[in-house]
C-alpha cells in the first residue's frame, strides 16, 4: 500500500523545517567532528587508542607540522568556545571543560613548553613507540602489522633528520636522557622488531622489513652521534619551567590553580607527616636499630633480576582476590594482565607502568604491566642499589597495587562504561596516578597484608617518593633547586636510594608537574570523606569507588562536582 504524507496548514512535512538542535546535541556533534580528525593528526596515538586506519604513518614533527597542528587546536578551541555551557546537561558540561582544557594542554605543550625543542630523547622515543605500538598486540594477521611497521619504518630517518633541525636550547641532563636511551631504543629495532615477525613466511615483506629496520637504525645511529657530537658541548640550557609556565601547564592539565606557595606547603606538611609515620612503623618492626637501618633490611629482602618479572605476576592472583573477597571494587573482567620488561623507550626515567589496551582496541586485550629491570652492564653494587630501592619484594606488592589491581589497571577496565566519547580521550595524571597512589594506602588500611609492618614500611616508603616528587618538582622549575640538591633531597628526605634518586630527579627534569601523585592521593581522600558524610548510612566503600571511577579519569575538580555537586579550587 502506498502512503502519501499529510499536508500541514498548507506546508509538506517533507519541507517542515527540522527543529533546533539542543546544545547537548550541538555539543556531541561538535565532539563527533573534532576526534573525526585525530587518527589523521596524531597516527602512533590512534594506533594506541584501537583505531587503525592510519597504522603506516607518523606523526609530522616538523616545525610546519606543529605549527599546522596549532591552528587546527585553535580553531577547535574557538568553536568549543561558542557553546553555551549554562544550556549544557551537567555531564556534558564536564566534558565540554574537559576537552577545552586538552586543547590548552596541548597548545601550551606546542607554544610554550616546547619538549620538541628541548629534548633530544623526544624523537627517538616517538620512533620506538610508533613501531611498539605495532608489534606489542595482535589486533590484526602478522602480515598485515608487518605492512604497517614497514611503512613506518619508511618514515622514521625523515622523522628523525626533522628532530635534528627543531632541537635547540637543551640541558646537559637532557642529553645524558636520550644518550642513555639510543643503544636500547637501536637494540630494540635490531632484535624485537624482526623478532615480532618472525613466523611471517613472505620473502618479500621480510625483505622489505629488512631494508627497513636498516634504514632506521642508521638514521638512529646518525642521530645519537649527533647528540653527542653537536648537541652535548652545547648543552648549557637550564631544564626549570619557570612559574609561570609551571603554573599554566598545572592548569590546563589538571584544573589545579591554587598559588604555589600553598601548594609547596601542602606537599611539604605531607611529607613531613610521612616521615614521622615511616619512623614510627620502623620502631615497630625493630625499636633497637635506627629506622635507616630497618628499612636497609626490608630492602635487602629482593628476587634476582631474572625472576623479577615472575616474581611480580605471581602476585596479581592474591590481589585480585583480595578485593574480591572483602568487596572494594566492583572487578568489571576477569582478564588478567601480563607483566613484561618496560620498553627501551621508558627505561631511563621509569621503574613500573601499565600499558592498557584503547578504549576502540576490539581485537587485542592484552594489557601489559611494564617491570624496569637492571641494565645487564651495570657493576653489581649499582644492580644492587637499584633492586634493593625500586623492587624489594615488599614493595613489589606496593607497586603491583598502583600499576594493577585495584590502581590503573582497575580504572582501564572501567573505561568501557564510561559515558561520552571524551572520556575516552581526555583524562588527567592527578585523577589516574592519583587514583592509583591512593590505593597504595587504601589496600592496606582495609587489612591487605594483615598488618604487616615490614609491608606499611613500604608502603611509606613509596609515598615518601611520590611526596618528594610533589616537593622537588615544584622546587626544580620554580625556586631555582639545582639537580644535584634534588638527587640529595630524595635520598635525605625522601628516604631513597642514590639509583632511585637519580632516575627520579631525572624524571623530573622532563616531567616538571609529577606532584599530582600525591595530590591527587590528598584529593581522593579528601573526596571519600565528603562522600560518607554526603551518604551517611548508604555509604559503603566500593560505592564510592566505583562510582569515582565510573567518571573516568576527569580532572579531580569536575569528578568532585559529579558526587557532590560542588567544585572547590583546589
Amino acid at each position: 500500500m502506498r502512503f502519501v504524507l499529510p499536508l500541514l496548514l498548507g506546508v509538506s512535512l517533507a519541507h517542515a523545517a527540522p527543529p533546533p538542535l539542543s546544545e547537548d546535541a550541538r555539543f556531541d556533534r561538535l565532539v563527533d567532528d573534532y576526534y573525526a580528525e585525530f587518527p589523521k593528526a596524531h597516527p602512533v596515538s590512534a594506533t594506541e587508542m584501537g583505531l587503525h586506519d592510519r597504522d603506516g604513518e607518523v606523526d609530522d614533527l616538523s616545525q610546519a607540522g606543529f605549527a599546522k597542528e596549532s591552528a587546527r587546536l585553535e580553531a577547535w578551541a574557538q568553536r568549543f568556545a561558542k557553546l553555551e555551557h549554562a544550556a549544557l546537561s551537567s555531564a556534558r558540561s564536564a566534558d565540554l571543560i574537559a576537552v577545552r582544557t586538552s586543547i590548552e594542554s596541548s597548545l601550551l605543550e606546542a607554544r610554550e613548553i616546547q619538549g620538541w625543542r628541548h629534548r633530544p630523547d623526544y624523537y627517538p622515543g616517538f620512533a620506538s613507540r610508533s613501531l611498539y605500538v605495532i608489534i606489542k598486540r595482535s589486533f590484526a594477521p602478522p602480515e598485515v602489522r608487518m605492512r604497517a611497521a614497514i611503512a613506518r619504518e619508511q618514515k622514521l630517518p625523515a622523522l628523525l633528520k626533522e628532530g635534528q633541525k627543531n632541537l635547540g636550547e637543551v640541558s646537559t641532563v637532557a642529553v645524558e636522557i636520550a644518550l642513555d636511551e639510543i643503544e636500547g631504543i637501536i637494540g630494540f629495532f635490531q632484535k624485537d622488531v624482526p623478532l615480532a615477525f618472525s613466523a611471517v613466511q613472505d620473502r618479500a615483506l621480510k625483505s622489505q622489513l629488512d631494508a627497513a629496520t636498516k634504514g632506521v637504525v642508521l638514521a638512529l645511529t646518525e642521530y645519537g652521534q649527533f647528540v653527542r657530537r653537536d648537541l652535548k658541548p652545547k648543552a648549557v640550557a637550564g631544564f626549570a619551567l619557570g612559574e609561570a609556565k609551571f603554573r599554566a601547564k598545572l592548569k590546563a592539565d589538571e584544573l589545579i590553580d591554587a598559588p604555589l606557595d600553598q601548594l609547596l606547603v601542602r606537599g611539604e606538611t605531607e611529607l613531613a607527616r610521612l616521615q614521622v609515620e615511616f619512623k614510627r612503623t620502623a620502631a615497630k618492626i625493630d625499636p633497637k636499630k635506627s629506622f635507616a637501618d630497618v628499612q636497609l633490611a626490608m630492602q635487602k629482602d629482593h628476587d634476582t633480576p631474572a625472576h623479577l618479572i615472575a616474581g611480580t605476576q605471581a602476585r596479581l592472583a592474591g590481589l585480585r582476590k583480595f578485593l574480591a573477597d572483602r568487596g572494594i571494587v566492583t572487578l568489571p573482567s576477569e582478564v588478567m594482565p601480563r607483566v613484561e620488561e618496560t620498553p627501551p623507550f621508558m627505561r631511563a626515567t621509569t621503574f613500573a607502568s601499565m600499558d592498557t589496551p584503547g578504549p576502540y582496541e576490539t581485537r587485542a586485550t592484552e594489557a601489559y604491566f611494564n617491570v624496569t629491570l637492571p641494565e645487564k652492564g651495570w657493576p653489581a653494587a649499582q644492580t644492587e642499589d637499584f633492586m634493593r630501592g625500586a623492587f624489594n619484594r615488599p614493595l613489589i606488592d606496593v607497586v603491583s597495587i598502583h600499576e594493577a589491581f585495584p590502581g590503573h589497571y582497575v580504572q582501564f577496565l572501567f573505561l568501557p562504561g564510561v559515558q561520552g566519547k571524551v572520556r575516552k580521550y581526555e583524562g588527567a595524571s592527578s585523577n589516574a596516578e592519583g587514583w592509583a597512589h591512593y590505593c597504595e594506602q587504601m589496600m592496606l588500611d582495609e587489612g591487605y597484608g594483615a598488618g604487616d609492618p615490614t609491608l606499611r614500611l613500604a608502603q611509606l616508603q613509596d609515598a615518601l617518593l611520590r611526596a618528594a616528587r610533589y616537593v622537588v618538582g615544584i622546587r626544580m622549575h620554580t625556586r631555582g633547586m639545582s639537580f644535584d640538591d634534588a638527587v640529595a633531597f630524595f635520598q635525605k628526605e625522601g628516604f631513597q636510594s642514590k639509583e632511585v634518586a637519580l632516575m627520579e630527579t631525572r624524571r623530573g627534569t622532563e616531567d616538571p608537574t609529577y606532584l599530582y601523585y600525591t595530590l591527587g592521593k590528598l584529593e581522593i581522600l579528601k573526596l571519600r570523606d565528603d562522600y560518607k558524610r554526603k551518604l551517611g548510612g548508604a555509604y559503603t566503600l566500593r560505592k564510592f569507588h566505583d562510582a569515582f571511577l565510573a567518571e573516568g579519569a576527569l580532572p579531580l575538580p569536575l569528578v568532585r562536582k559529579a558526587l557532590l555537586g560542588d567544585s572547590p579550587r583546589l
